[in-house]
C-alpha cells in the first residue's frame, strides 16, 4: 500500500483535477504511466519493464500526486513525493543514489523530495504540468515544507557534450552558492565544454524550475539506466518567485 497522508482537498479545473493516491491500484496506474514515458517512448531500462510497470523500492513510502481528466477519470500525469520523515524511515533519498546530499539533508526546515514526474503525450501544452504545480503547492503547504528538491533530467549527447553544453547556460543562470553545492557519484564522461564556444537551451521542466526560484546544486550525474544526466534542483520556499508561482497555479482555472 502507498504511505498515506493527511488528505488533499482535490484541486479541480474543467478538465483535469490533482489528487493522491490512497489506493495500490492507483499507485499501479502511475507505475503504467511512467512506463510508457520512461521506457517506452526513453528507452530507459526499469525494473517491472517485463510487466509494463517502472517500479521500486521508494513507491511503497511516497504519496503519489495523480492528475485526471475530469470526464474520464484517465490518468494523465504524475509525480511522487518524499517528506524527509519518510526518507529517515528508508535510510535515505532517492537521489542520494545519485548524488552526496550531506549539504541539503544539513539544511534547517523540512524538505521534500520531488522525483519521477510525467506527463502524457497528449496533455505537454501546459495545462496539465499546471494543475500538477497546483497539487504540489497544496502538499508543500499542508506540510509545511521549507525546501523542494529532485532531479531535473537533460539530454547527454554524443560523448556527453549536449549535457556539458547546458550546463554551461545552467552555470551562468542559475547556480546555488558553494555552500549548497552537492557531488554527482558518476559525473559527466566529457570534459567540460568551454562557454564562449558552445551553450545549449535548457530543457522546459529545468527552465521552469529556474524561473520558480530554484537554483541547480552543481554538477550532474549521468544516468545510463534513463540515457540522461540529472542535475539536482534545490528550491527554498521562501524564494518562490511569487509571479511565476501565479502563472502555474492560476491556471488550474482555465485547464
Amino acid at each position: 500500500m502507498p504511505a498515506i497522508a493527511p488528505a488533499l482537498p482535490a484541486r479541480r479545473g474543467e478538465r483535469l483535477f490533482v489528487d493522491l493516491a490512497t489506493a495500490e491500484l492507483e499507485v499501479r496506474e502511475a507505475q503504467s504511466l511512467r512506463f510508457r514515458v520512461f521506457g517506452e517512448e526513453l528507452g530507459a531500462r526499469l525494473q517491472g519493464g517485463d510487466r509494463g510497470l517502472d517500479v521500486d523500492a521508494f513507491d511503497g513510502v511516497c504519496q503519489h500526486l495523480l492528475v485526471r481528466e475530469v470526464q474520464t477519470g484517465r490518468l494523465v500525469g504524475c509525480t511522487r513525493l518524499l517528506t524527509d520523515v519518510k526518507a529517515r524511515e528508508l535510510g535515505g533519498f532517492y537521489s542520494q543514489s545519485e548524488f552526496d546530499l550531506g549539504p541539503l539533508v544539513g539544511l534547517p526546515g523540512s524538505l521534500l523530495e520531488i522525483g519521477r514526474t510525467c506527463i502524457d503525450p497528449e496533455y505537454r501544452q501546459g495545462a496539465a504540468i499546471a494543475v500538477l504545480w497546483s497539487g504540489l503547492a497544496a502538499f508543500m503547504q499542508l506540510h509545511r515544507c521549507d525546501y523542494l528538491f529532485g532531479c531535473a533530467s537533460i539530454p547527454l549527447g554524443a560523448d556527453d557534450i549536449q549535457a556539458a553544453a547546458i550546463m554551461n547556460r545552467v552555470r551562468r543562470q542559475g547556480l546555488t552558492g558553494p555552500e549548497l553545492r552537492v557531488s554527482p557519484r558518476v559525473p559527466l564522461r566529457s570534459a567540460q565544454v568551454p562557454g564562449d564556444v558552445l551553450d545549449a537551451p535548457l530543457p522546459p521542466l529545468l527552465k521552469a524550475y529556474l524561473r520558480l526560484g530554484a537554483r541547480a546544486c552543481g554538477e550532474p550525474c549521468r544516468d545510463p539506466d534513463f540515457g540522461v544526466a540529472d542535475v539536482l534542483i534545490l528550491l527554498r520556499v521562501a524564494d518562490l518567485n511569487p509571479v511565476y508561482a501565479r502563472h502555474f497555479i492560476e491556471r488550474l482555472g482555465g485547464a
